[in-house]
């Protein structure tokens, strides 16, 4: 799930909140194989990087049922041989090998967001008819996880970064959050120097080239969920002859400003918290909902227990971070958030927090940031998300810009409006300036790529998708009206069924589809 975004409440990883599935198979007409595309599998696009291109993936068994490998690829593409670095691959082979089409590439978003974790849960990434003819195959970008990785901040700095307070009051609150910016960029700065300059979409779309040719694919397949929509909508512009079946889910156009991702994102966020109380108050029969009987009363409570929070902590269950605040009971509503399937959860940690006890919310902030009772961090998200963002996206190291935005954004989203336009301060100190900055692509010679929004998606809000769609020179949509993050694999059939008809067959969903 859910970084998407340079702010706190952006870190998407599937993990959060993917649920075990249990997934009946179909009959569905055979395989169609790709046409091949007008270049060779591994034709470099200069002859400087043929090396990277020609190369062999040397796999070994790893995790169980799984294959793994390194791939190489140049830390600078404009200097390729100089400095290498690492990209952990991981393989779950075609069920039906004979019948098999090729690899089908995914990321489940970030940036930071861990292919290698995400696709050992291989049925809750692809239908059954997609694994039977395709090997899924997840990476960990540049600076992610297994990948030669981004460090920044050691646990503890960490804990203190996430638990500031992100809705200042006051210019020294406002100074004290941007100096903990400065934290961040300074310690990425000093561990992880070299790879700042080269953390960008771009970099690391052009891996995913490298990928696909010693995967032996003439073109790429791909499924990019919230975040790996910006990466696969940056590769289709790219390398616009090698795209083969695209789908973007949850869609982050690469059009977007800070500000305007901020605002779309307080604007998603509001819209599913209200759908989470309804859901809360409709739900009373079987036991009541300490939010209160209308949506405005829900609403009205979760910003004052925010603030109650802001003002007197309450107790976390957490040696490391001993008192659940404003920072981290946000990030832990954020969590639950994502998936309808976790609102009941939520509900129990509030009523819980609300008689003083933050442990299940703390726990819900835990997962948020991959992080364990105790405070030791198993991924590296929460920083390569400033790592990536910062560089597409720099911004203002002027606080007014962020007081500003945050009376403007509460207009629209009374609850998480201060909260999300303040997220971007570590981008507008970052110590090095990224590429082209928010710009359209329309992948002119690419198609089609199905794009898929959800109505009530609170990260990535669904006139995104629509956004993207209409900026592609070629692309359908598909709207799947429910709840949480994504749709594929997650949340419907229709969807599902389109998109496996359109890997295994070919069939693009008509534009338009509404599931």
């Amino acid at each position: 799930m859910p970084a998407l975004s340079s702010g706190r409440a952006r870190a998407v990883l599937a993990a959060v909140v993917l649920a075990a599935l249990v997934l009946a198979g179909c009959s569905t007409p055979g395989p169609v194989k790709m046409p091949t595309g007008p270049v060779g599998a591994d034709s470099a696009p200069v002859p400087a990087l043929e090396s990277y291109y020609g190369q062999h993936l040397a796999w070994a068994t790893c995790h169980g049922q799984f294959e793994c490998a390194d791939l190489i690829v140049p830390l600078d593409y404009a200097k390729p041989g100089k400095k290498d670095i690492t990209i952990k691959v991981l393989r779950y082979p075609a069920r039906d090998q004979g019948k098999r089409i090729g690899s089908l590439v995914v990321n489940p978003g970030g940036p930071g967001g861990s292919g290698v974790e995400y696709a050992q849960a291989p049925e809750a990434v692809a239908g059954p008819s997609v694994l039977n003819y395709f090997d899924l195959v997840g990476f960990d970008p540049r600076g992610v996880g297994e990948s030669t990785p981004v460090d920044c901040l050691d646990d503890r700095a960490l804990d203190t970064f996430l638990g500031t307070d992100p809705t200042p009051d006051d210019r020294a609150q406002e100074v004290a959050l941007q100096d903990e910016g400065k934290t961040m960029a300074a310690g990425c700065e000093a561990k992880s120097g070299p790879m700042l300059p080269h953390m960008s979409t771009e970099d690391a779309a052009r891996d995913m080239d490298v990928l696909r040719a010693a995967l032996g694919d003439a073109r790429l397949t791909y499924l990019g969920k919230s975040y790996g929509t910006f990466l696969g909508a940056t590769y289709a512009e790219l390398f616009p002859q090698r795209v083969g079946r695209f789908v973007l889910d949850g869609v982050v156009p690469p059009d977007l400003t800070n500000a305007e991702l901020s605002e779309g994102q307080a604007r998603g966020f509001e819209l599913a918290t209200r759908a989470y109380v309804k859901d809360c108050i409709d739900d009373a029969g079987k036991g009541g909902c300490l939010l209160g009987s209308t949506v405005d009363e829900g609403m009205q409570w979760i910003r004052d227990f925010l603030k109650d929070l802001d003002a007197e902590p309450i107790r976390s269950g957490d040696p490391a971070v001993p008192d659940l605040n404003e920072a981290w009971a946000s990030l832990g509503m954020a969590a639950a958030l994502y998936d309808q399937g976790t609102w009941a959860l939520l509900t129990d940690a509030l009523t819980k927090a609300k008689a003083g006890d933050g442990s299940e919310l703390m726990q819900l902030a835990d997962a948020y940031a991959r992080r364990t009772r105790g405070g030791t961090y198993t991924s590296n998200i929460m920083e390569v998300i400033y790592a990536v963002n910062c560089l597409d996206r720099p911004d203002s190291p002027d606080l007014s810009t962020y007081r500003r935005q945050a009376k403007q954004f509460e207009k629209v989203a009374p609850t998480w409006g201060e909260f999300l336009a303040w997220g971007s301060v570590t981008c507008g100190v970052w110590p090095v300036k990224g590429g082209p900055g928010p710009h359209t692509i329309a992948a002119k010679g690419a198609g089609p790529i199905v794009v898929v929004g959800t109505t009530r998606d609170p990260a990535t809000i669904y006139e995104w998708s629509v956004r993207l769609r209409d900026q592609l020179s070629d692309a359908v949509l598909v709207t799947y009206d429910g709840d949480g993050h994504t749709a594929y694999r997650r949340s419907n059939d229709c969807v599902d069924d389109a998109i496996d008809a359109y890997y295994v067959q070919g069939t693009v969903p008509k534009d338009g589809l509404t599931c």
